[in-house]
């Protein structure tokens, strides 16, 4: 990698795969509008050419809700349809995940199961938010004393946070009685590391962004549905399933966008939850 040249990541987040590759969520094959961003992806690793010389994806990061059901053969099929692109993918789970299941899968490479590593010059630190049997996050008590240690272990280098749930509201009631509950704590420590450029989550199955003490925190849409904003009550947004792309520069500055995917499903818009 050159002195200069940016770490490229793509954030895929909420892809809700079942075990039977036909099921749909609210009416969308969630395999399906998963399938059209991998070729979208691989149209960013290949080039027009078709020919594999250097991706331009260095790094996956899978931020929850993986699996709708939490099945292990769920996992298998979502480490059997990302393998081929070759690109290193890390993970944390969702509260629709079961943290096991992906455990005892997502570990051969790509794959990795690290939670704290460094790539590019720049540090990673993924958490784990989710409450078994609950909608909403929560960090526990062991996870904010493990934060806080790798922030100190680390050092100084620009950091990236990950996590499942959004540790701000996002002015929609039903989402916002589901978000981090002690979000709080999580800007104690974060107030402490100024070394801490991005906070990544997903989700909210929309985009998102917040910036507080010098530390941009970004929602990202779904691969799958998407949730209308602003919404008080349940609602599906008819927006096209979606990633985000990160350039991350050594000196720690960044730059990013979302990419959707012209993938359309009739949904099932009177539906009341998910």
């Amino acid at each position: 990698m050159k002195k200069f040249s940016p770490l490229s990541i793509a954030q895929l987040t909420d892809i809700h795969l079942f075990a039977n590759e036909y099921h749909q969520l609210l009416g969308l094959p969630t395999q399906d509008s998963f399938l059209a961003v991998i070729a979208r992806l691989k149209q960013l690793q290949f080039g027009r050419t078709g020919l594999k010389t250097r991706s331009p994806l260095d790094l996956l990061l899978l931020t929850g809700d993986l699996s709708q059901d939490g099945k292990p053969e769920t996992y298998r099929r979502l480490q059997n349809l990302l393998s081929p692109l070759e690109i290193p993918t890390y993970w944390l789970p969702g509260n629709h995940d079961n943290k096991s299941a992906m455990e005892e899968v997502l570990h051969q490479k790509p794959f990795y199961p690290d939670k704290a590593f460094e790539c590019g010059g720049w540090n990673f630190v993924l958490l784990n938010s989710a409450v078994p049997q609950r909608v909403y996050g929560r960090l526990s008590v062991p996870t904010l004393h493990s934060l806080d240690l790798q922030l100190t272990i680390m050092g100084d280098a620009p950091t990236v946070v990950a996590l499942h749930h959004p540790p701000f509201v996002v002015n929609s009631e039903w989402l916002d009685s589901s978000s981090l509950q002690n979000s709080e704590q999580l800007f104690a420590i974060l107030d402490h590391h100024p070394q801490v450029k991005l906070v990544l989550f997903g989700h909210i199955h929309q985009e998102f962004y917040r910036q507080r003490n010098g530390v941009h925190y970004l929602g990202t849409p779904s691969t799958s549905i998407q949730f209308e904003p602003d919404s008080q009550d349940f609602s599906l947004d008819r927006e096209y399933p979606g990633f985000r792309l990160l350039n991350l520069y050594p000196d720690g500055t960044w730059e990013t966008r979302i990419e959707r995917v012209a993938y359309a499903h009739e949904l099932d818009l009177a539906a009341q939850g998910y």
